[in-house]
C-alpha cells in the first residue's frame, strides 16, 4: 500500500501545489470490505469544504487515467486537522519544539502505552522528547502513532 501511496503523491504533488495548497500527506487504507485514498490538504490560513473540492476536482480526472489502484476505492480530500498525525520526517522537523502525543503498539518496560511531552528531535530509530524534566528516547518501531497536541 506504502508503493500506491508514494505514487499518488508523485503524480498529484505538482497539481495540488499549482493551485496554492501543500500536499499534506496521502493514505491508502481498507476499512472492512471498502478502500479509501485518503488526501490531505493544507495552507497557510486552513483549510474549508471549498478548497477540499477544488484539489478533489483537480485530481480525480488524473487519478482515474493513470489506474494506479485497480480496486474500488473511495476519495476522501481534507485538511489533517487541528491534532494532525505526524507520519513523515517532515511533519516531525515542522513540529520540533511542539507538544505531541505517542502511542505505542504494546505497553514498555516503564508499563506506558501512551506519552505526551515536548518534541527534541528524531532519527531513523528514536523519537526524542522532553516530559517534564525527563528527556525519553522512544524506539520508533513500538510507535504506533505520533500528533500533536492542540491546547484547548
Amino acid at each position: 500500500m506504502a508503493n500506491i501511496e508514494e505514487r499518488v503523491t508523485k503524480l498529484i504533488t505538482p497539481i495540488i501545489e499549482k493551485i496554492g495548497y501543500e500536499l499534506y500527506d496521502v493514505q491508502y487504507d481498507k476499512e472492512g470490505k471498502n478502500y479509501f485514498l485518503r488526501i490531505y490538504i493544507d495552507k497557510e490560513n486552513g483549510i474549508d469544504l471549498n478548497d477540499c473540492e477544488k484539489v478533489n476536482n483537480a485530481i480525480t480526472d488524473i487519478l482515474d487515467e493513470e489506474n494506479y489502484i485497480k480496486e474500488q476505492y473511495f476519495l476522501e480530500v481534507s485538511s489533517p486537522g487541528i491534532e494532525r498525525i505526524l507520519r513523515k520526517d517532515k511533519h516531525l522537523e515542522k513540529n520540533i519544539g511542539q507538544e505531541i502525543n505517542i502511542k505505542l503498539f504494546k505497553k514498555d518496560e516503564n508499563g506506558n502505552k501512551e506519552y505526551i511531552g515536548k518534541l527534541l528531535g528524531y532519527d531513523d530509530n528514536y523519537i526524542q522528547i522532553k516530559q517534564d524534566k525527563n528527556e525519553l528516547k522512544i524506539e520508533r518501531k513500538n510507535i504506533s502513532q505520533i500528533k500533536t497536541v492542540y491546547q484547548w
